[in-house]
């Protein structure tokens, strides 16, 4: 049997390609214990693309060329044969993938430039910005030509670092009433969960893993250890976000339907509440995601249906519930059983997940909203060639500068500006691009903003407060 994964509520013509999923019983997964999104092992058929995040490339590669055996896939790590590849072989998928990918080359001009320009790229020509888009372009596939055995093991030994802090972290938690046991439980089980939804879960829903073909790290397959379901949140973030990053209007990711985050909104008192807001939304920032992502403002202005509205919230209710089981019931429950911990248990599930979320509010914003970082009119995306794309990308992120467990820990998202050029490349790749990247900027005369952390979360919270004011 064959099943094919869609995603919420959008057009056929508009959807990324999906995958079509085998399932057998005696596939055996190269990583047993990996989070997928059925109890069901998956086993990946030939004839289906990789990518799932929005991406301006012309050349889609055709079915089964994106396996890993020309990729340098990691020794060991290849799909399995027998059982596991006559299922592949019978289990066709239920409809062909469509024409055209994620990567919607169709969306973007084919030459000249936006309706109108931003002021920072006024001394640039529709060539100059052509050359940036070719230099990006050369850039991306010097890393996609050596992709291969070492991020295949890179993303393998994170996915086992991660389940042995979370399976530690627990253990720990069962004797919690002991302050020793407690702290070290709650790190381990925070680092864990962060290193999953940062390095692990967000890069792997964005498609960068999908060219390993494993059947447990694949963008259609991966559930992340967030309250919000991976489907939800790829319709908002890879199809919506990744295409118009800062567009005013179009982005619904700037200040999440709840905040002002960008002077051209009219103001209005409720935004007074800006900080107010924002405080609370970054120790629940996985169920303020939740939230966002079932579209609610799409849903009255009708651009959303009412079904596909209750078909997202009954799979937030299943989600949520798995979540809460998990860390508010479980453990603690376990954790009361045998050594009469269950309270302390659940304050330190509680505490990391607290943690978690603080720490992802606090590297997203960093992200996308210290000064600096540009917003757009939708006459500055209308026409827009895959040059003009690369530069509004540029333009309208921010990096974090740190040391490479710093990098690590913000699931390379410290690199954003690198992630929003290239969504689908290898996270352990962005450092090699963004000292290529800056130095594009640097010879044409366009801002690259970086600094440390302290710096930008800073930065982010004074628009915060900023906004909040007429």
């Amino acid at each position: 049997m064959t099943q094919t994964l869609d995603r919420p509520h959008l057009p056929a013509e508009a959807r990324p390609l999906r995958m079509g999923i085998g399932t057998a019983a005696s596939a055996t997964p190269t990583l047993p214990g990996t989070a997928v999104r059925s109890p069901l092992r998956h086993v990946l058929t030939d004839d289906v693309a990789d990518t799932t995040s929005w991406a301006p490339l012309d050349d889609v590669p055709a079915a089964g060329e994106a396996a890993a055996d020309d990729a340098g896939t990691a020794p060991g790590t290849e799909r399995a044969e027998g059982p596991a590849s006559a299922t592949a072989q019978v289990a066709a998928p239920s409809s062909s993938a469509p024409a055209g990918s994620a990567r919607r080359s169709d969306a973007l001009a084919a030459e000249g430039g936006p309706v109108a320009r931003h002021p920072l790229t006024a001394h640039l020509t529709d060539e100059d910005i052509a050359e940036i888009g070719r230099e990006l372009d050369a850039i991306q596939e010097s890393v996609l030509a050596t992709r291969g055995a070492r991020d295949a093991a890179y993303i393998r030994r994170v996915i086992r670092l991660q389940r042995g802090l979370e399976v530690g972290g627990r253990v720990c938690l069962l004797n919690a009433k002991h302050p020793a046991a407690w702290l070290a439980g709650t790190t381990m089980l925070t680092v864990g969960k962060i290193i999953e939804n940062m390095e692990i879960g967000h890069n792997v829903l964005h498609g960068q893993w999908d060219w390993m073909r494993d059947p447990d790290i694949h963008s259609t397959t991966w559930e992340w250890d967030f309250v919000t379901p991976s489907s939800a949140w790829q319709n908002t973030h890879n199809d919506a976000h990744h295409r118009w990053t800062n567009v005013s209007g179009k982005d619904h990711d700037l200040g999440y339907n709840v905040l002002r985050m960008d002077p051209s909104e009219p103001w209005e008192p409720r935004h007074l509440l800006n900080p107010v807001i924002n405080g609370i939304l970054a120790p629940f920032f996985e169920w303020g995601i939740a939230i966002y992502d079932l579209e609610l403002a799409q849903v009255q202005s009708g651009e959303k249906p009412k079904e596909a509205l209750w078909r997202d919230l009954r799979s937030v209710g299943v989600k949520a519930a798995r979540q809460l089981a998990k860390d508010t019931v479980a453990t603690p429950l376990m954790a009361q059983a045998l050594t009469g911990s269950g309270v302390a248990a659940w304050a330190g599930t509680t505490t990391a997940n607290f943690v978690r979320n603080i720490w992802a509010h606090a590297v997203i914003f960093c992200g996308h909203f210290p000064d600096g970082v540009e917003t757009f009119s939708e006459e500055m995306a209308a026409g827009e060639t895959r040059g003009h794309w690369y530069v509004r990308q540029m333009l309208g992120s921010a990096n974090i500068s740190g040391s490479p467990l710093m990098h690590f820990m913000t699931g390379n998202l410290s690199h954003q500006i690198e992630h929003h050029l290239f969504p689908d490349l290898p996270s352990n790749r962005y450092a090699e691009v963004a000292v290529q990247v800056q130095d594009v900027c640097r010879r044409y005369g366009l801002p690259y903003n970086t600094g440390p952390l302290l710096t930008q979360v800073s930065s982010a919270w004074k628009k915060v407060c900023r906004l909040a004011l007429p």
